[in-house]
């Protein structure tokens, strides 16, 4: 996995959990601490969680190497 897919990554995970918890508690936390929906640091926030979903379609096509596949048996056996 390259640098820019493991960053693409961390934000994916961050707009999910941000989404998780507008749909559980109705709180935005990217807009709690970059001042609001609005702001241009949230929005800038947004954009990159957006974009790093785009990246991340290409994880889904990557096909999975036999070192992969192998270092997975070998922890999970």
């Amino acid at each position: 996995m390259s640098v820019l897919q493991k960053v693409a990554l961390v934000l994916v995970i961050i707009g999910a959990v941000n989404w998780g918890l507008v749909g559980f508690f109705q709180f935005d936390l990217v807009a709690t601490i970059f001042g609001g929906q609005e702001a241009i640091a949230s929005r800038i926030v947004y954009g990159l969680v957006g974009i790093a979903g785009l990246v991340s379609i290409g994880l889904l096509f990557k096909p999975v190497t036999a070192e992969e596949t192998n270092r997975s048996y070998r922890t999970n056996h």
